[in-house]
């Protein structure tokens, strides 16, 4: 459902009022508008479904027995747990469906006005009113009937207008679901740096239990290991920790091209959107298909490369005695003497 922004004026109660009824995905009019709990957001239920779907690909129907399972509210972040139904077991704002009737009935009433329109520089008094396809820019119809743009192919400005809109908002709800994704991927590698910390401790205290019992001879040796197992701990996490930033840097840069892209998808002028889509569009799309980063493998924060058994050590301790051979050699040594003599 469209809006033209021209029909209220500017800091108009009634325009203040259409920007909260806009959907944050679609930057539309709330449709069907559901509540995320306990945030209190609002978002259409097929945009709030779509972000759903593409934050859990494997989710079933509603007629499906296993759990929902998880939602990032797109204003706020927060994450909202939902049962089977999924999207579908979230509340329906009825009061915002019928403030929107209200506004609806409201603009119905009120005429049409007018507002900026951009002019073209080569023809100022003519207002830009069609999109060259060939040159990818809008322009007004004397450059295309005297001007440079004589011989290319244009198109209806709406047209084109609504196309690349559809386009950057497809866009927007593709970057809010890959924020999702990186931000699960920072929370496991956040949990597996927990894990390596808590697993190398362990490995310590089973090593010192181990070498404890061996009296100060194996103290030493005790010491290196030690060493060695910090020195392993200080690298993986050094390097999750690296990954863990980069994330972090790919989320927050994203999230700025997400806002940028909101604010360009709330420009009302077909011209004056025109201007900067194309250009924002292409850089969504190489933002999105950039440089895949690392992951740690399965199973990496695991310490267990590092466990010691020292049965055998305590086996060998326990069996250290006089060699019961040499005892023997003197013995019969000293009898030759004897006979002798």
């Amino acid at each position: 459902m469209d809006f033209q922004a021209g029909i209220l004026q500017d800091g108009s109660p009634m325009e203040s009022l259409e920007k909260q009824l806009i959907c944050p995905i679609c930057l539309e009019m709330f449709s069907k508008p559901v509540v995320i709990l306990p945030c209190q957001h609002n978002l259409c239920r097929k945009c709030a479904n779509d972000v759903f779907q593409a934050a859990n690909p494997y989710w079933q129907s509603r007629g499906s027995l296993i759990s929902g399972g998880r939602f990032r509210c797109p204003s706020c972040r927060h994450e909202v747990l939902l049962d089977r139904h999924g999207v579908y077991g979230l509340q329906r704002n009825l009061l915002v469906e019928n403030i929107i009737d209200i506004y609806k009935q409201e603009c119905s009433s009120r005429p049409l006005k007018k507002g900026e329109h951009p002019k073209c520089k080569e023809h100022e008094d003519e207002r830009i009113n069609i999109y060259c396809v060939t040159c990818e820019v809008p322009t007004c119809s004397m450059c295309k009937v005297f001007g440079a743009h004589k011989d290319c192919e244009v198109a209806p400005l709406e047209s084109v207008f609504q196309g690349q809109k559809t386009e950057l908002n497809n866009c927007i709800s593709m970057l809010v679901a890959g924020n999702d994704r990186i931000q699960t991927i920072i929370s496991q590698l956040e949990d597996s740096c927990q894990s390596t910390e808590e697993n190398s401790e362990a490995a310590k205290r089973e090593l010192c239990a181990r070498f404890d019992a061996l009296a100060a001879l194996l103290e030493e040796k005790k010491a290196e290991l030690l060493q060695r197992i910090s020195q392993e701990q200080a690298d993986k996490t050094a390097f999750i920790q690296s990954l863990i930033c980069q994330y972090k840097e790919q989320l927050e840069k994203s999230s700025r091209l997400v806002e940028t892209a909101i604010q360009a998808a709330e420009e009302t002028g077909g011209a004056a959107f025109l201007m900067n889509a194309k250009q924002l569009i292409k850089t969504i799309v190489e933002a999105s298909k950039g440089g895949r980063l690392d992951k740690i493998e399965q199973g990496y924060e695991s310490m267990d490369a590092f466990s010691v058994s020292l049965d055998h050590l305590t086996e060998a301790v326990h069996a250290l005695d006089f060699d019961p051979a040499e005892e023997d050699e003197e013995y019969f040594d000293g009898e030759e003497e004897e006979v002798e003599e």
